[in-house]
């Protein structure tokens, strides 16, 4: 682990020895051998680089203009001596007579110069269109940008969001119109809601489907309450592609409805070997401090609240107290390259470490990859192999407590007394609470697969796909044994192991077809996967105050304190059998015609498979004869059908379940001579009944959409249309017949339609020149109606109050007519005379009752939006990066729970909503209503970043190093909301009945402000 500092320290030294020694006076362009910073040896000659070769080269690159290109790479064959031009398109280095030099541009076709007599070279450089045609990764391949019919949404790594990042989804944030990433707390890898073009399903959640370089990952639990893809690092992410519409998702049939995202991890460059060390430190701190009373403030409003005072004498803020200034850390070293096409490697080791702002909050990963290809036979055979293991630490405290702690205690109570925290009256000190509480994972997980593919004839290939994703995890959560306080000298000790298994069979077709305008790629293929997830938890209380932590001590079970022991496996099989069409013709027409058939473990006899077709037609207009000349450099139309699945049920609900019992009568009557139930043997009862019939989740979608580029590409954007319906809707209800002999059982809702339709629009300008100044604009914005339709339910509750007298109480959920987690509530009307809730007569009865709840707004935001400006300047790079949501409501049940007349008259510490009326009752009930309901929207600067690249060979390394890039990133660095609360992007509500929960905001971890300072140096 001290490697990553010796490194950094390494790195550093060397280019602060060289920046300070450099003269101001001295000239920027000087000869190698000549340099010498300041009175003492050059860097070159301290790290003994030998001298370059003997013939000095210097030239100037430019485009088939005259415009000079910045930044083009120059590079000697065969050695790892390369430069890269300067904002005049200006080189130097040295080379032998007879060596090749490579010249290469993105967007521009690389040219080899052999080294002759000359000393000075004047290089032009030839547009290449196919560079210019992005490629973009689909289902089972990849098309270019151009032939592309379906909603593809895709990033690169240049454009990733910046900072403190340890899963995909905060790459993603704010990039692709649609999508809604949302972090749950601001846990270090907190897990986070993905919602792709709204929210379709009711029991299987929102989350999309994730695909790892070809490999489809199970969204299963590994045991760790975080993020399941944090063992990735995202410096090995090339790009990630998101799949929205059903031409681009239903190759994936039965997993696709809620989107699908396609990872693609680096790989080596032909002709480039290239090393990359990545260093960076960062600081995270508290980003928003809800404004409680101050100790000052406390004292006058407690009596003024009718209560009594205890004035512990103090000052203190207890969120400073409880919060800290996390220290990440990250180092990530990588090589790449191809020697030539027939070999390709990419290899990565990282190690990760960020600090929460809790104390005891940690997340720890050590990252290696190994990304190899190979071809043989003259081409014919092809080998990818990828390979990700990752082992992860994870330290969590006991958030929800804290949270209440750091808002509710009495501030005029010191947080210490001498060196031990202060002993408070039947509450634990969130001190003390930090010192006995731990909650601590480690996950080990590999991701492999193996790609070989064979082209059998000209344009037919053969390809398999064999894949392995293991993950093993040990977890405990333990309660040292606390004698200061009733209730907790005990202790208690839960361990978890969690083991999962995923295994992928993959066999695929391809056979490509042109002649003459006709172009006609035809995939067919067969899938297997097979997932196996195990889990065991043992729970233990009584242990001995010894000092030894309860993990390391023996506890003998009693039957006063008995071990108690649970645990499950689930194994799941899909099949499936999936075919694909493109037909182009003259680059103008284009039709995608698809086709798979999934048949899943998880459905009964009656409905194993389920079928799921689509069709997309394109149409590139600026093909055509009649759009030569005019305003559209590009100008595509796209319309698409489809349909695709969700599987994502709880397993083996078709089947029955039994269980014992000798509840209700639920016994044996063998001996008659007994006297009790007690003496009976334990019944056999059904705790779910058989249905064969259960039919799978289907999402129809049509999409509309036009792509566009204007001005030779300097302005482009995309435009979409799309109506999303899901339908046959699973949902475990209650019997409408009461003698049944289950309390619920599974079911396809008859009728129910959650419908999701909007439009999404993006669009980026850029300055397109290559001068010394250049910037680029742009930005997404998405608008989604969301809306039940024919639900059969008064209300499915998805958020529910928890709390004393609290618990239960519907909050939001599913009501027809209405969107998804619409918050269903009485109106407020202020404080009585009495000084107690009134609430709004919705139906003129005369009296307010549970039939006067209406629906006063939804969890979900109606418009999500991101906008970014980036400007360069030489050398000087500088990026701004906004996103934002509005039309949503959030349920503020922090203050609900705590900010209330009575906990001030009870010495707990509130905001001023605790004290806006003045005559309410100190007995006054915090009953569900709009009072606690909140404007969600917000908008936020997400990220910024300044960087500055250094010129290897003004620092006189530029033999060694071929680039050294200094930057500084803010995250989170302010927020505009008129939320009260910690943040408004927040969701930690309970869900109820596995039904998910939306826009509940209870003790939730706040968010970070983060500065980072990073360090890439390539060489």
């Amino acid at each position: 682990m001290n490697l990553k500092y010796i490194i950094s320290f390494l790195f550093l030294m060397c280019l602060m020895s060289d920046v300070m020694a450099f003269s101001p006076e001295s000239n920027n362009s000087f000869p190698y051998s000549s340099w010498s910073p300041g009175n003492g040896p050059s860097l070159a000659t301290i790290m003994n680089i030998p001298p370059p070769a003997v013939k000095p080269i210097d030239g100037v690159i430019t485009d088939e203009d005259g415009e000079p290109l910045a930044g083009a790479t120059v590079q000697v064959r065969g050695t790892e001596v390369g430069t890269i031009t300067d904002i005049d398109g200006r080189f130097s280095l040295s080379a032998d007579e007879g060596a090749v030099l490579v010249v290469s541009y993105l967007g521009y076709v690389t040219q080899e110069v052999v080294v002759g007599s000359e000393s000075s070279l004047e290089i032009k450089m030839a547009s290449d269109a196919t560079v210019l045609e992005d490629v973009v990764v689909i289902a089972y391949g990849s098309q270019k940008k151009e032939d592309v019919t379906g909603a593809v949404g895709s990033v690169n790594s240049e454009d990733f969001n910046r900072g403190v990042v340890v899963n995909p989804g905060q790459l993603l944030q704010g990039k692709v119109a649609g999508v809604n990433v949302s972090s749950v707390s601001g846990e270090p890898g907190a897990a986070q809601n993905v919602i792709i073009r709204g929210v379709g399903s009711l029991r299987s959640g929102t989350t999309p489907l994730y695909v790892i370089d070809g490999f489809v990952i199970d969204n299963a639990s590994t045991g760790v309450a975080t993020n399941p893809l944090n063992f990735i690092s995202p410096q090995d992410i090339e790009s990630i592609n998101v799949l929205k519409d059903a031409s681009a998702t239903a190759l994936y049939g039965a997993r696709a409805a809620n989107g699908v995202v396609v990872i693609t991890t680096r790989k080596g460059q032909t002709g480039r070997t290239e090393m990359n060390l990545s260093v960076s430190t960062a600081w995270s701190s508290l980003a928003n401090k809800i404004d409680v009373f101050s100790a000052d403030e406390f004292r006058r409003q407690v009596p003024a609240a009718g209560g009594t005072l205890f004035d512990g004498g103090g000052n203190t803020d207890w969120q400073d107290e409880l919060t800290q200034t996390g220290i990440s850390n990250r180092v990530h070293l990588s090589m790449g390259g191809a020697a030539s096409e027939k070999f390709g490697y990419f290899i990565s080791a990282g190690y990760d470490k960020q600090e929460g702002i809790f104390n005891n909050s940690t997340l720890e990963r050590y990252s290696g990859r190994v990304n190899l290809n190979q071809t043989a036979i003259n081409g014919r055979l092809k080998i990818d192999y990828n390979l990700t293991g990752a082992r992860t630490f994870n330290a969590r405290p006991d958030a929800g407590s804290m949270a209440l702690d750091m808002l509710r205690l009495n501030p005029t109570i010191p947080s210490k007394t001498g060196n031990d925290a202060t002993l408070l009256d039947g509450i634990l000190n969130p001190l003390a609470r930090n010192q006995i509480y731990k909650d601590e994972a480690s996950n080990n997980r590999i991701l492999a697969n193996i790609s070989p593919s064979f082209e059998i004839a000209r344009g037919f290939s053969y390809k398999l796909n064999l894949g392995v994703d293991y993950s093993n995890t040990d977890r405990i959560i333990q309660l040292n044994p606390y004698a200061l306080l009733e209730g907790l000298d005990l202790g208690s000790l839960t361990s978890i192991t969690a083991k999962n298994n995923n295994n992928l069979v993959e066999n695929t077709f391809t056979y490509l077809f042109e002649q003459g305008e006709h172009g006609v790629t035809l995939l067919a293929g067969h899938s297997y996967q097979k997932t196996f997830e195990q889990q065991k938890v043992f729970s233990l209380t009584g242990f001995a105050n010894n000092g030894i932590e309860p993990v390391y001590q023996d506890q003998i079970s009693t039957q006063e304190q008995p071990t108690n022991y649970s645990a499950y496996a689930i194994e799941n099989e899909l099949q499936s059998f999936f075919g694909r069409v493109n037909y182009n013709f003259a680059s103008k027409y284009l039709v995608t015609l698809t086709m798979r058939a999934d048949g899943s473990s998880k459905f009964g006899e009656n409905n194993k498979y389920g079928y799921f077709p689509s069709l997309a037609l394109g149409w590139n207009l600026s093909n055509e004869d009649f759009m030569a000349g005019g305003a559209f450099d590009n100008l595509k139309l796209r319309a698409s059908w489809g349909q695709t699945g969700n599987q994502e049920i709880p397993s083996k609900i078709t089947q029955a379940s039994f269980t014992e019992s000798k509840a209700n009568n639920d016994t044996y009557p063998l001996d008659p001579n007994a006297s009790t139930l007690d003496d009976y043997p334990y019944g056999s009862i059904f705790t779910r009944l058989a249905n064969p019939d259960i039919q799978w989740e289907v999402s129809t979608q049509t999409n509309i959409g036009v792509d566009f580029g204007l001005f030779d590409y300097r302005l482009t954007g995309t435009l979409d249309y799309f109506d999303k319906r899901s339908e046959n809707v699973l949902l475990e209800v209650v019997p409408a017949d009461p003698i049944q002999p289950t309390a619920t059982y599974w079911t396809n809702v008859p009728d129910m339609v959650i419908k999701n339709s909007g439009f999404e629009l993006t669009l980026d300008y850029n300055s397109g020149d290559r001068s010394a100044f250049t910037y680029n604009i742009g930005g997404n914005l998405a608008y989604t109606d969301n809306k039940v339709e024919n639900s059969p339910f008064a209300v499915l509750t998805t958020g529910a109050a928890q709390g004393a007298g609290q618990t239960g109480a519907t909050i939001n959920g599913y009501l027809n007519g209405y969107a998804i987690g619409s918050f269903y509530m009485k109106e407020f009307a202020g404080i009585g005379e009495d000084g107690l809730n009134r609430f709004k007569d919705q139906n003129g009865d005369g009296q307010v009752l549970e039939n006067d709840r209406i629906v006063v707004g939804s969890a979900l935001p109606d418009l999500l939006y991101a906008f970014y400006v980036n400007f360069g300047y030489k050398q000087l790079d500088l990026r701004f990066n906004f996103n934002g949501v509005a039309g949503n409501e959030i349920y503020n049940h922090t203050a609900m729970s705590i900010f209330n007349r009575g906990n001030l008259a009870s010495s707990f510490n509130t905001t001023d909503f605790a004290v806006e009326y003045d005559n309410e009752a100190i007995t006054n009930s915090n009953e569900v209503s709009t009072r606690y309901l909140e404007d969600g929207s917000f908008l936020r600067l997400n990220n910024a970043t300044i960087s500055y690249t250094l010129l290897p060979a003004d620092l006189g390394v530029g033999d060694w190093f071929s680039s050294v890039k200094i930057s500084l990133t803010g995250q989170n660095l302010f927020t505009f909301t008129n939320y009260s609360g910690f943040d408004p992007e927040v969701n930690t509500g309970s869900s109820i009945s596995g039904i998910q929960t939306f826009g509940i905001d209870r003790f939730t971890y706040p968010t970070a402000r983060t500065i980072l300072l990073g360090l890439n140096v390539a060489f």
